[in-house]
């Protein structure tokens, strides 16, 4: 099969945000006197969405109230807005392989579950002008990953046919994201899980690194 279009994540998948994404959480936390997580478990709080990463971290007595929920989230994001490029970057390899597919005539584009405003901001920063042809992330009213509605729609305005598309992620979201829209489900390796959860929901692909992609999958202009 020749695939003529990719879509990727962010998170994981992109760039390795896991330290800044974990230290504004903690910052959250510590400014109402609650315990704290470690970075790593971060890797399982994180996939769903900024508000669905608060109602994980916080204590179960507060994480069930709406109204203190939409006060955390509203405090968090303030946080991760001063910070989120601290410690965020490129993993080793994605430029290049950008660039390769850019050189191919490959459109390219992004869904995440991050805020919208974060990821827009990351992409604009991290990577080259005009790198990707649209880049949609969690928005109030729209359904998130994975829901396929933002990948299909994003397959319409790049003119790809959805069994013409790989979709690039390192989770279950992701993969099953890929799935119910009809994607070739590509799971990233070296992303915040494991090669075990992608299997397990369907990856049809695996990378150890980025460019690998353009040795397992065929792509045409």
């Amino acid at each position: 099969m020749q695939y003529k279009a990719v879509i990727f994540d962010l998170d994981g998948t992109l760039i390795d945000s896991l330290a800044d994404l974990a230290d504004s959480a903690n910052a959250m936390l510590a400014s109402y006197g609650y315990e704290t997580h470690e970075t790593e478990k971060y890797r399982y709080f994180v996939g769903n969405g900024s508000r669905k990463l608060i109602e994980r971290i916080l204590p179960a007595g507060k994480a069930s109230s709406k109204e203190f929920v939409d006060e955390a989230l509203a405090k968090y994001k303030k946080i991760y807005e001063g910070r989120f490029l601290e410690k965020t970057r490129s993993y080793k390899g994605i430029i290049d392989l950008l660039k390769k597919l850019r050189e191919r005539g490959i459109p390219l584009a992004v869904c995440t579950n991050k805020h919208m405003e974060a990821a827009a901001t990351i992409v604009k920063v991290l990577f080259e002008p005009d790198t990707f042809a649209e880049v949609i992330g969690d928005r109030p009213g729209f359904p998130r990953k994975p829901d396929p509605a933002n990948v299909l729609q994003i397959a319409e305005n790049l003119g790809a046919k959805p069994e013409e598309i790989a979709y690039l992620g390192d989770s279950m979201v992701d993969m099953q994201t890929a799935a119910n829209a009809g994607f070739l489900s590509v799971g990233v390796l070296w992303g915040f899980r494991g090669k075990e959860e992608l299997v397990e929901n369907g990856a049809e692909v695996l990378l150890e690194e980025p460019l690998e992609l353009l040795e397992k999958v065929e792509f045409v202009n």
